[in-house]
């Protein structure tokens, strides 16, 4: 089994973050798991292709927005919020709250 790397949150960098933010589906799963809720690739993705699914979680895991798990069979995703917050002050609250201004939400996607 493949191990699951994540960066410290002292190598987490604005432009990786910033990167890995920048994709509308990304997103979405960031929206997901802001409420501190741990979710599997499945219950975010569900309609996106496996292939496609496992490429967002790995950017979003290796820029250090995730934090992933194996538990048993399954993959678990968390949010890494405290690391986040910690090198970046603001920026996910902003991220969040300007998707909420444009109308976005998770049952809008189809996601839930």
């Amino acid at each position: 089994m493949r191990t699951l790397t994540h960066p410290d949150r002292a190598q987490l960098r604005l432009e990786g973050v910033l990167d890995a933010l920048a994709n509308p589906v990304r997103l979405q799963i960031i929206q997901r798991l802001a409420d501190g809720e741990e979710l599997t690739c499945g219950t975010v993705l569900p309609d996106v292709p496996a292939s496609s699914a496992t490429h967002h979680w790995r950017v979003l895991r290796e820029s250090g927005v995730l934090f992933a798990r194996r538990q048993g069979r399954v993959i678990v995703h968390s949010l890494r919020r405290d690391d986040l917050d910690a090198r970046f002050p603001g920026l996910l609250d902003a991220v969040l709250a300007a998707m909420a201004s444009e109308g976005h939400s998770p049952a809008a996607h189809g996601t839930r």
